[in-house]
């Protein structure tokens, strides 16, 4: 499988806009989630680990699973990071982890996966009893948010009442959405939504 972010792994931390999205989407997770109680944590499409970099000191364990080995090199690169993230390079919709976790935080990683409901499944299946999700990613949009050029992107966004649906059927009770923050992209606005739910 080609490494979609070879290319753009490097630089990706300097990039304004997951730096603004990583921003965003950590604030929500501080006001939904009590990170207290030594978690352990899924963060699933981890990148280079902006997301899980602010996770990391509040729980007990990250695993930090994505399926690009050189955006995960620059997460393995942080100093800040040894010792409190482990790495997993697979795709876990057909190479499960093996172990549960309590949380699965994802920012951005849905749309790239083209199976929306197997991706669900899949880390209802990884969550421990009383486990929750935590899922950030578009608002349904007009497919302007990236180049048409785009390798990997499956899907424009997301319907909430839809994927409000489609976690239930995967075993999810008490979803919830909010506004995680909204990106500015030539003049257009972008919502970002954080869905949370629990392993019923």
């Amino acid at each position: 499988m080609a490494d979609l972010f070879h290319d753009k792994a490097a630089e990706w931390d300097q990039r304004p806009i997951p730096a603004q999205i990583s921003e965003g989407v950590f604030r929500a997770l501080r006001e939904a989630v009590d990170f207290s109680g030594g978690l352990r944590v899924m963060d699933f499409g981890a990148g280079t680990g902006l997301v899980c970099s602010k996770i990391a000191p509040l729980v007990d364990r990250v695993l930090a699973v994505d399926i690009s080995e050189a955006m995960l090199a620059q997460l393995a690169a942080k100093p800040e990071l040894q010792g409190k993230v482990e790495i997993r390079c697979q795709d876990i919709l057909h190479a499960p982890l093996g172990e549960t976790v309590d949380l699965v935080v994802s920012a951005m990683a849905m749309h790239h996966v083209e199976d929306t409901d197997a991706l669900l499944r899949t880390l209802h299946d990884h969550l421990a009893p009383g486990g929750r999700v935590a899922l950030a990613d578009l608002d349904a949009e007009d497919g302007s948010f990236h180049p048409p050029e785009t390798q990997g992107v499956f899907h424009a966004g997301f319907d909430r009442d839809d994927l409000r649906a489609r976690l239930a059927a995967a075993g999810f009770v008490d979803v919830e959405f909010t506004t995680a923050c909204e990106v500015h992209r030539d003049a257009r606005g972008y919502p970002i939504f954080l869905a949370l739910a629990r392993k019923g």
